[in-house]
Protein backbone atom coordinates (compact mmCIF):
# COMPACT_ATOMS: atom_id res chain seq x y z
CA UNK A 1 0.00 0.00 0.00
CA UNK A 2 1.40 3.38 -1.04
CA UNK A 3 1.81 5.88 1.82
CA UNK A 4 0.31 9.26 0.94
CA UNK A 5 1.42 12.69 2.06
CA UNK A 6 -0.84 13.84 4.91
CA UNK A 7 -1.60 17.53 5.38
CA UNK A 8 -4.13 19.62 7.31
CA UNK A 9 -6.26 22.51 6.13
CA UNK A 10 -8.61 24.87 7.96
CA UNK A 11 -12.35 24.61 7.45
CA UNK A 12 -14.76 27.50 7.00
CA UNK A 13 -15.59 27.31 10.75
CA UNK A 14 -11.93 27.06 11.85
CA UNK A 15 -11.74 23.30 12.34
CA UNK A 16 -8.67 21.38 11.20
CA UNK A 17 -9.40 18.86 8.46
CA UNK A 18 -6.86 16.14 7.67
CA UNK A 19 -6.24 15.37 4.02
CA UNK A 20 -4.04 13.11 1.91
CA UNK A 21 -2.27 13.33 -1.44
CA UNK A 22 -1.05 10.35 -3.48
CA UNK A 23 1.33 11.62 -6.15
CA UNK A 24 2.51 9.90 -9.34
CA UNK A 25 6.23 9.67 -10.08
CA UNK A 26 5.87 11.90 -13.16
CA UNK A 27 4.02 15.22 -13.62
CA UNK A 28 0.28 14.49 -13.35
CA UNK A 29 -2.14 14.70 -16.26
CA UNK A 30 -5.29 14.94 -14.10
CA UNK A 31 -6.57 14.94 -10.52
CA UNK A 32 -9.09 12.75 -8.71
CA UNK A 33 -10.71 13.99 -5.50
CA UNK A 34 -12.23 11.24 -3.33
CA UNK A 35 -15.04 11.64 -0.78
CA UNK A 36 -15.24 8.53 1.42
CA UNK A 37 -18.32 6.94 2.96
CA UNK A 38 -19.98 6.73 6.36
CA UNK A 39 -17.86 5.08 9.09
CA UNK A 40 -15.08 4.91 6.50
CA UNK A 41 -11.87 6.88 5.88
CA UNK A 42 -9.54 8.00 3.10
CA UNK A 43 -6.66 5.58 3.66
CA UNK A 44 -8.90 2.68 2.61
CA UNK A 45 -8.64 4.07 -0.93
CA UNK A 46 -4.83 3.83 -1.07
CA UNK A 47 -4.70 0.87 -3.45
CA UNK A 48 -7.03 2.56 -5.93
CA UNK A 49 -5.02 5.77 -5.58
CA UNK A 50 -1.80 3.88 -6.33
CA UNK A 51 -3.41 2.46 -9.47
CA UNK A 52 -4.39 5.95 -10.62
CA UNK A 53 -0.87 7.19 -9.82
CA UNK A 54 0.49 4.60 -12.26
CA UNK A 55 -1.66 6.28 -14.91
CA UNK A 56 -0.27 9.73 -14.10
CA UNK A 57 -3.23 10.87 -12.02
CA UNK A 58 -2.71 12.61 -8.67
CA UNK A 59 -5.26 11.69 -5.99
CA UNK A 60 -6.52 13.73 -3.04
CA UNK A 61 -8.94 12.88 -0.24
CA UNK A 62 -9.89 14.36 3.10
CA UNK A 63 -11.22 12.53 6.12
CA UNK A 64 -14.65 13.99 6.82
CA UNK A 65 -15.47 15.40 10.23
CA UNK A 66 -15.94 12.66 12.79
CA UNK A 67 -14.01 10.21 10.61
CA UNK A 68 -10.43 8.94 10.36
CA UNK A 69 -7.59 11.32 11.12
CA UNK A 70 -9.94 14.32 11.24
CA UNK A 71 -11.84 12.72 14.13
CA UNK A 72 -8.50 12.23 15.83
CA UNK A 73 -9.89 10.03 18.61
CA UNK A 74 -12.42 7.28 19.07
CA UNK A 75 -14.64 9.61 21.13
CA UNK A 76 -15.02 12.02 18.19
CA UNK A 77 -16.16 9.42 15.67
CA UNK A 78 -19.50 9.83 13.93
CA UNK A 79 -20.23 13.51 14.66
CA UNK A 80 -20.06 16.31 12.10
CA UNK A 81 -20.78 19.59 13.88
CA UNK A 82 -23.06 21.30 16.38
CA UNK A 83 -25.08 22.83 13.54
CA UNK A 84 -25.39 22.55 9.74
CA UNK A 85 -22.94 19.65 9.64
CA UNK A 86 -23.87 18.41 6.17
CA UNK A 87 -23.17 21.70 4.43
CA UNK A 88 -19.98 22.19 6.46
CA UNK A 89 -18.64 18.85 5.20
CA UNK A 90 -19.48 19.89 1.63
CA UNK A 91 -17.62 23.16 2.24
CA UNK A 92 -14.62 21.12 3.43
CA UNK A 93 -14.67 19.31 0.08
CA UNK A 94 -14.81 22.68 -1.69
CA UNK A 95 -11.77 23.90 0.25
CA UNK A 96 -9.83 20.76 -0.65
CA UNK A 97 -10.83 21.29 -4.28
CA UNK A 98 -9.32 24.77 -4.09
CA UNK A 99 -6.07 23.31 -2.78
CA UNK A 100 -6.05 20.75 -5.60
CA UNK A 101 -6.54 23.47 -8.22
CA UNK A 102 -3.86 25.65 -6.62
CA UNK A 103 -1.33 22.80 -6.61
CA UNK A 104 -2.26 21.59 -10.09
CA UNK A 105 -3.19 24.68 -12.14
CA UNK A 106 -5.04 23.92 -15.34
CA UNK A 107 -5.52 20.20 -14.68
CA UNK A 108 -9.04 18.71 -14.72
CA UNK A 109 -10.45 17.48 -11.41
CA UNK A 110 -12.67 14.39 -11.30
CA UNK A 111 -14.73 14.05 -8.10
CA UNK A 112 -15.38 10.50 -6.87
CA UNK A 113 -17.77 9.99 -3.98
CA UNK A 114 -18.55 6.62 -2.41
CA UNK A 115 -21.78 5.84 -0.52
CA UNK A 116 -22.29 8.77 1.90
CA UNK A 117 -19.49 10.42 -0.06
CA UNK A 118 -21.66 10.07 -3.17
CA UNK A 119 -24.49 11.87 -1.37
CA UNK A 120 -22.08 14.62 -0.31
CA UNK A 121 -20.80 14.78 -3.89
CA UNK A 122 -24.34 15.17 -5.20
CA UNK A 123 -24.77 18.15 -2.86
CA UNK A 124 -21.37 19.45 -3.98
CA UNK A 125 -22.45 19.28 -7.62
CA UNK A 126 -25.52 21.38 -6.85
CA UNK A 127 -23.30 24.14 -5.46
CA UNK A 128 -19.93 23.83 -7.18
CA UNK A 129 -20.26 21.81 -10.39
CA UNK A 130 -18.14 24.40 -12.20
CA UNK A 131 -15.10 23.34 -10.13
CA UNK A 132 -14.99 19.74 -11.43
CA UNK A 133 -14.66 18.20 -14.89
CA UNK A 134 -16.73 15.09 -14.14
CA UNK A 135 -18.13 13.09 -11.22
CA UNK A 136 -18.21 9.39 -10.30
CA UNK A 137 -20.89 8.27 -7.82
CA UNK A 138 -20.06 4.89 -6.27
CA UNK A 139 -22.57 2.95 -4.17
CA UNK A 140 -25.18 5.68 -4.43
CA UNK A 141 -28.95 5.42 -4.02
CA UNK A 142 -32.37 7.04 -4.10
CA UNK A 143 -34.40 7.54 -0.92
CA UNK A 144 -38.15 7.86 -0.65
CA UNK A 145 -39.22 11.23 0.73
CA UNK A 146 -41.51 9.70 3.34
CA UNK A 147 -38.69 7.48 4.67
CA UNK A 148 -36.25 10.41 4.93
CA UNK A 149 -38.80 12.67 6.63
CA UNK A 150 -39.83 9.94 9.10
CA UNK A 151 -36.20 9.20 9.97
CA UNK A 152 -35.48 12.88 10.42
CA UNK A 153 -38.45 13.29 12.75
CA UNK A 154 -37.37 10.28 14.83
CA UNK A 155 -33.78 11.54 15.03
CA UNK A 156 -34.91 15.00 16.18
CA UNK A 157 -37.16 13.50 18.86
CA UNK A 158 -34.27 11.36 20.09
CA UNK A 159 -32.02 14.41 20.12
CA UNK A 160 -34.42 16.16 22.53
CA UNK A 161 -34.09 13.33 25.06
CA UNK A 162 -30.58 11.96 24.45
CA UNK A 163 -28.59 14.85 22.94
CA UNK A 164 -26.81 15.18 19.59
CA UNK A 165 -23.73 13.18 20.61
CA UNK A 166 -25.58 10.09 21.76
CA UNK A 167 -24.40 7.01 19.84
CA UNK A 168 -27.59 6.01 18.14
CA UNK A 169 -27.81 2.23 17.85
CA UNK A 170 -31.49 2.37 16.90
CA UNK A 171 -30.98 4.54 13.82
CA UNK A 172 -27.88 2.53 12.92
CA UNK A 173 -29.94 -0.65 13.03
CA UNK A 174 -32.75 0.98 11.04
CA UNK A 175 -30.41 2.21 8.30
CA UNK A 176 -27.89 -0.65 8.12
CA UNK A 177 -29.40 -3.56 10.03
CA UNK A 178 -31.10 -5.11 7.01
CA UNK A 179 -28.13 -4.84 4.66
CA UNK A 180 -26.97 -8.40 5.28
CA UNK A 181 -30.38 -9.94 4.48
CA UNK A 182 -29.43 -10.37 0.85
CA UNK A 183 -26.32 -12.37 1.76
CA UNK A 184 -26.64 -16.15 1.95
CA UNK A 185 -25.13 -17.51 5.18
CA UNK A 186 -23.18 -14.36 6.17
CA UNK A 187 -20.09 -14.88 8.29
CA UNK A 188 -19.95 -11.32 9.66
CA UNK A 189 -22.22 -8.29 10.07
CA UNK A 190 -20.44 -6.62 7.14
CA UNK A 191 -20.57 -9.25 4.39
CA UNK A 192 -22.77 -6.86 2.38
CA UNK A 193 -19.74 -4.59 1.87
CA UNK A 194 -17.77 -6.90 -0.47
CA UNK A 195 -17.13 -10.55 -1.32
CA UNK A 196 -13.45 -10.04 -0.41
CA UNK A 197 -13.05 -11.61 3.03
CA UNK A 198 -9.67 -9.94 3.60
CA UNK A 199 -11.21 -6.50 3.06
CA UNK A 200 -14.00 -7.35 5.52
CA UNK A 201 -11.51 -8.62 8.11
CA UNK A 202 -9.53 -5.37 7.82
CA UNK A 203 -12.75 -3.35 8.04
CA UNK A 204 -13.83 -5.11 11.25
CA UNK A 205 -10.35 -4.75 12.79
CA UNK A 206 -10.27 -1.01 12.01
CA UNK A 207 -11.62 1.11 14.89
CA UNK A 208 -12.40 3.86 12.38
CA UNK A 209 -14.70 1.66 10.29
CA UNK A 210 -18.23 0.42 10.92
CA UNK A 211 -18.73 2.37 14.16
CA UNK A 212 -22.07 3.58 15.53
CA UNK A 213 -22.70 7.20 14.60
CA UNK A 214 -24.35 9.90 16.71
CA UNK A 215 -27.88 11.25 16.61
CA UNK A 216 -26.50 14.58 15.36
CA UNK A 217 -24.81 12.77 12.49
CA UNK A 218 -28.06 11.10 11.44
CA UNK A 219 -29.86 14.45 11.51
CA UNK A 220 -27.16 15.85 9.21
CA UNK A 221 -27.20 12.80 6.93
CA UNK A 222 -30.99 12.70 6.58
CA UNK A 223 -31.07 16.46 6.00
CA UNK A 224 -28.56 15.90 3.19
CA UNK A 225 -30.63 13.09 1.68
CA UNK A 226 -33.65 15.40 1.69
CA UNK A 227 -31.63 17.91 -0.35
CA UNK A 228 -30.20 15.54 -2.96
CA UNK A 229 -33.40 13.64 -3.76
CA UNK A 230 -35.22 16.84 -4.73
CA UNK A 231 -35.24 17.16 -8.54
CA UNK A 232 -35.41 20.97 -8.32
CA UNK A 233 -32.06 20.88 -6.50
CA UNK A 234 -30.57 18.48 -9.07
CA UNK A 235 -31.42 21.07 -11.73
CA UNK A 236 -28.76 23.31 -10.15
CA UNK A 237 -26.05 20.95 -11.47
CA UNK A 238 -24.54 22.22 -14.71
CA UNK A 239 -26.13 20.34 -17.58
CA UNK A 240 -22.91 19.31 -19.36
CA UNK A 241 -21.28 17.72 -16.29
CA UNK A 242 -20.50 14.04 -17.05
CA UNK A 243 -21.78 11.78 -14.26
CA UNK A 244 -21.03 8.08 -13.84
CA UNK A 245 -22.98 5.87 -11.40
CA UNK A 246 -21.09 2.74 -10.32
CA UNK A 247 -22.64 0.01 -8.20
CA UNK A 248 -23.18 -3.71 -7.79
CA UNK A 249 -26.42 -5.60 -8.35
CA UNK A 250 -26.06 -7.04 -4.82
CA UNK A 251 -25.57 -3.65 -3.14
CA UNK A 252 -28.38 -3.17 -0.58
CA UNK A 253 -27.60 0.54 -0.25
CA UNK A 254 -28.65 1.07 -3.87
CA UNK A 255 -31.60 -1.33 -3.52
CA UNK A 256 -29.79 -3.93 -5.63
CA UNK A 257 -29.37 -1.57 -8.57
CA UNK A 258 -32.94 -0.21 -8.62
CA UNK A 259 -32.13 2.82 -6.48
CA UNK A 260 -29.09 3.59 -8.62
CA UNK A 261 -31.17 3.52 -11.80
CA UNK A 262 -33.77 5.76 -10.15
CA UNK A 263 -31.08 8.27 -9.15
CA UNK A 264 -29.75 8.31 -12.71
CA UNK A 265 -33.28 8.86 -14.02
CA UNK A 266 -33.70 11.85 -11.69
CA UNK A 267 -30.50 13.33 -13.09
CA UNK A 268 -31.77 12.77 -16.61
CA UNK A 269 -35.11 14.45 -15.82
CA UNK A 270 -33.18 17.39 -14.40
CA UNK A 271 -31.49 17.87 -17.78
CA UNK A 272 -28.05 16.38 -17.08
CA UNK A 273 -26.88 15.40 -20.55
CA UNK A 274 -24.06 12.87 -20.04
CA UNK A 275 -25.01 10.06 -17.64
CA UNK A 276 -23.38 6.63 -17.45
CA UNK A 277 -24.61 3.75 -15.27
CA UNK A 278 -22.28 0.82 -14.60
CA UNK A 279 -23.95 -2.02 -12.66
CA UNK A 280 -21.68 -5.00 -11.98
CA UNK A 281 -23.48 -8.33 -11.78
CA UNK A 282 -23.11 -9.87 -8.32
CA UNK A 283 -21.13 -6.94 -6.94
CA UNK A 284 -21.78 -5.70 -3.42
CA UNK A 285 -21.45 -2.21 -1.92
CA UNK A 286 -17.76 -1.39 -2.36
CA UNK A 287 -17.04 -2.04 -6.03
CA UNK A 288 -13.58 -0.47 -5.60
CA UNK A 289 -12.87 -3.27 -3.10
CA UNK A 290 -14.73 -6.15 -4.77
CA UNK A 291 -13.03 -9.34 -5.89
CA UNK A 292 -13.12 -8.01 -9.48
CA UNK A 293 -11.94 -4.55 -8.46
CA UNK A 294 -9.18 -4.44 -11.09
CA UNK A 295 -11.87 -4.63 -13.79
CA UNK A 296 -13.78 -1.83 -12.06
CA UNK A 297 -10.64 0.31 -11.77
CA UNK A 298 -9.85 -0.13 -15.45
CA UNK A 299 -13.43 0.68 -16.47
CA UNK A 300 -13.32 3.87 -14.40
CA UNK A 301 -9.94 4.79 -15.88
CA UNK A 302 -11.35 4.46 -19.40
CA UNK A 303 -14.29 6.67 -18.40
CA UNK A 304 -12.01 9.26 -16.75
CA UNK A 305 -9.73 9.42 -19.79
CA UNK A 306 -12.70 10.43 -21.94
CA UNK A 307 -12.84 13.73 -20.05
CA UNK A 308 -9.19 14.62 -19.52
Amino acid sequence: MKTPHQFPFDSSDHQQIQAFRWSPSSPPIACVQIAHGMADHSLRYSDFAAFLNEQGIVVYANDHRGHGKTAGSLENRGYFADRDGWNLVVEDMFRLNGIIQQENPGLPVILLGHSMGSFLSRTYMMKYSSTIRACILSGSATHASVVVKSGLLLARIQQLFLGKKHRNKLLTQMTMGAFNKGVTNPKTDFDWVTHDENIIADYIADDYCGFVCTTGFFIDLLSGLKIINNVSNIRKVRKDLPVCFVSGTEDPVGNYGKGVQQAAEKFSRAGIEDITVKLYQGGRHEMLNEINNKDVWNDLLIWIKKYI
